[in-house]
């Protein structure tokens, strides 16, 4: 497990001690820009004016723009004190301070924006409000608890982490508690409780706060906005200081933070920005992809680059991963980025159907211990899932299958305060269920567990929305699920059984955490990557996940695979289930998200889509449009086509050809006199691969044409009619040649 990229096709960066020795940084600011690719190199020496470097999956972003500040640095054109670099998580703001060191540009400033703005609040706040800062509240939980209360609301642990979650949202978008509840109907947002009630403990939340004089994490952000705002002489000196800024994850700037980042600019534009829309999944913490998409529109004169050699993962894993996208619709979609693999081939992605969970949680904890076996450390291998809830059969199937594992990102599965408090709940009623109302006239041990779960928040239906309410509940109800999966197992199994069934999973998981299997959401893998990756429960409900009602959640939904997908560098394995327990009714679906890339499902029908990456129309005017297409299977042995000309014939080149050679001599006969009539190479018309390609499927009908690869809306036009009519058997070269 890594955040770094790994390809041969990068030099070994310098580091700061190898093999007991220190590593001598570049000797020179040309030496800096050896081994980057020219997309990279072009990132490096852009150093003038607002740069917008739209980087995919994979591609050397963090290498691209620290050599681009170290360039800057070792060649005279930036000061190391004024440039400021801010991200998103102190991992990555550690990591770029290292690579900065070993490049020879240390005294870079590389902070998370909160870091930053809490440096120079502690630094002014003397000067500008008098006195000391008021104390920074190291968790809000309590203080947002005693204002529910104070609103005579109640607030159980669950929804107190969500109300709490809802607050910051609140603030990150500029929103006050006044205004909060229209902002939630705006949004489209599913608030944890009534958004009148969530507005009132938000404004006893804020009094609170200014009765004890304390702040929290966003007003860190909020004060440095209003000092800024309110004293032009600070803002100056800040200015000063700080001419030059770059931001990593721009596709993760709240409005917040993109305030506060205009104020430290002031009216200049020395500030380049990285990013990829394709990677927003942030959205219910207030981030959104607006700033980068409008980067061009507010800086009109803006260097854009885009990096798209993917040096991490093999063409099979990237063309699924284009494959995804290419489906995608929305403002984020019209700027994806087609990447393009920089290295070896590597085995094809596998996807499994399972009859039921635990049927596939075993299949996985199998296919893991094989690659184990094979060589595959276990430390470099992920199992990632929609929601934390899903993580205790894969916990299960793992330890049985003797496999490590550590969770990232959740607790394990028999650690969470939900779970051992149901286990207390269920051994209390084993013990005493005889004295319990609850369990009167209850029978079944399925329906025990339901009566006495209820009591801890389960109920039928699944609370609406997301955040902790609805892990909480998922939890119980993974409970609910094994309870009936035990006495489908063991007819007759009383509650005491089951409650000695679960000591006994919650034993049998305490496996070693070091070098173990990753399991983790999606969510918490975003910036990681393994060698190998098993995005599993990917069946729809769970992807996309139920509570995603308009588009733009379902297609954020989209993005969220897509970054699970590109976190694989060789192995990718996607699989889901057709019911959730053995015996049950087959009734799920695989996520619509893979229609047409999976072996024997149908693409959805093609729409107009963007423009061609890169901003280019496929044909004249700004409106042009191209076909979005899904992964190119071999028609013949079914493979996945990576190969450009292998994907317009649409068969491995080794491949038994079919194709009716008369056709073909006829379109090759008609393509030179329409050569000879425009004046242009004989290719410009068609390939050979497209003629080859033609004289193959044999189209009776636009629609098979243009399921052709080379067969574009414009060449339709110009050749759709004569190509046809050739198929067709009719005579059309001489007219071509005379016209």
């Amino acid at each position: 497990m890594t955040a770094a990229t790994h390809s041969p096709l990068f030099p070994h960066l310098p580091r700061e001690s190898e093999g007991g020795q220190i590593v001598a940084p570049p000797r020179d600011a040309d030496a800096v820009l050896d081994g980057l690719d020219p997309e990279q190199r072009e990132v490096a020496t852009a150093l003038h004016g607002p740069v917008c470097v739209l980087a995919g999956a994979g591609t050397g972003k963090t290498r691209a723009i620290t050599h681009r500040i170290a360039y800057g640095v070792r060649a005279g054109i930036l000061q190391p004190a004024s440039v400021l670099a801010v991200t998103f998580t102190n991992r990555a703001a550690g990591e770029m301070r290292g690579r900065l060191r070993q490049l020879g540009a240390g005294g870079v400033q590389a902070r998370t924006f909160h870091s930053a703005a809490l440096r120079q609040l502690q630094f002014f706040w003397p000067k500008a409000v008098g006195g000391e800062l008021p104390r920074l509240l190291d968790r809000k939980v309590q203080l947002v608890a005693e204002a529910a209360a104070r609103c005579r609301l109640r607030l159980d642990r669950n929804e107190l982490r969500d109300v709490t979650g809802e607050l910051e949202w609140a603030k990150v978008t500029q929103t006050v508690p006044a205004d909060y509840p229209a902002a939630v109907a705006k949004s489209v947002r599913e608030a944890p409780r009534d958004p009148a009630e969530i507005g009132q403990i938000y404004g006893m939340y804020e009094q609170l706060k200014r009765d004890r004089s304390v702040i929290d994490f966003e007003d860190v952000l909020l004060l440095t906005v209003g000092i800024l705002q309110d004293r032009h002489d600070i803002a100056d000196q800040i200015r000063r200081q700080y001419q030059h800024f770059v931001v990593d994850e721009y596709q993760d700037v709240s409005p917040l933070q993109q305030r506060l980042l205009d104020l430290w600019l002031g009216d200049r534009e020395s500030l380049c920005v990285v990013g990829d829309a394709s990677q927003t999944i942030y959205s219910f913490t207030g981030a959104t992809p607006d700033h980068l998409l409008n980067f061009r529109t507010r800086h009109p004169g803006a260097t854009v680059v885009k990096l798209v050699r993917d040096y991490r993962s093999t063409p099979q894993v990237v063309h699924l991963a284009n494959g995804l996208l290419n489906q995608a619709r929305g403002r984020a979609a019209e700027h994806r980025l087609e990447l393009i693999s920089q290295r070896d081939p590597g085995p094809e992605p596998v996807c499994t159907e399972y009859a039921d969970e635990p049927t596939e949680a075993e299949g996985t904890a199998r296919r893991i211990r094989d690659l184990i076996a094979a060589g595959v450390p276990a430390g470099e291998i992920a199992v990632l899932y929609r929601i934390n809830a899903q993580s205790e059969v894969y916990e299960q199937a793992l330890a049985d299958a003797g496999v490590p594992y550590q969770l990232r990102g959740a607790e394990r599965f028999f650690e969470r305060q939900e779970v051992r408090e149901a286990g207390a709940a269920l051994r209390g009623a084993a013990r005493f269920g005889g004295n319990d109302s609850l369990l009167d006239d209850v029978v079944e041990l399925p329906a025990q567990v339901r009566a006495v779960l209820s009591t801890k928040g389960w109920t039928s239906e699944p609370p609406a929305g997301s955040g902790a309410v609805r892990d909480r509940w998922e939890s119980l109800a993974a409970l609910v699920r094994l309870a009936e999966d035990f006495v489908r197992a063991k007819p007759g199994a009383t509650l005491a059984d089951l409650v000695a069934e679960l000591d006994e999973r919650a034993a049998a998981q305490h496996a070693p955490t070091v070098q173990g299997v990753t399991l983790a959401s999606l969510h918490a893998a975003k910036g990681l990557e393994w060698d190998a990756v098993f995005l599993v429960g990917l069946a729809e409900g769970m992807m996309p996940i139920t509570y995603a009602k308009t588009d733009e959640q379902i297609e954020e939904e989209r993005r969220l695979l897509y970054v699970g997908v590109t976190r694989a560098r060789l192995h990718l394995s996607l699989s889901w289930a057709l019911s959730r327990s053995p015996g049950g009714r087959a009734s799920r679906r695989p996520t619509r998200f893979l229609n047409g890339l999976r072996p024997g499902s149908t693409a959805p029908a093609r729409r107009s889509a963007g423009a061609l990456p890169g901003g280019s129309p496929e044909h004249g005017g700004a409106v042009g449009r191209r076909k979005r297409r899904g992964p190119v299977i071999c028609r013949v042995c079914g493979k996945t086509l990576t190969d450009a000309g292998e994907m317009k014939l649409m068969r491995c080149e080794d491949c038994p050809s079919d194709m009716d050679e008369a056709l073909y001599e006829r379109l090759h006969t008609w393509r030179a006199g329409q050569a000879k009539r425009l004046g242009q190479p004989a290719y410009c018309v068609f390939t050979d691969k497209t003629l080859m390609a033609i004289a193959e499927a044999v189209p009776a009908g636009e629609r098979e044409l243009t399921a052709i690869a080379g067969v574009g809306a414009r060449k339709l036009d110009r050749f759709g009619a004569d190509v046809l009519a050739i198929c067709a058997g009719e005579e059309r070269v001489a007219d071509a040649v005379e016209d």
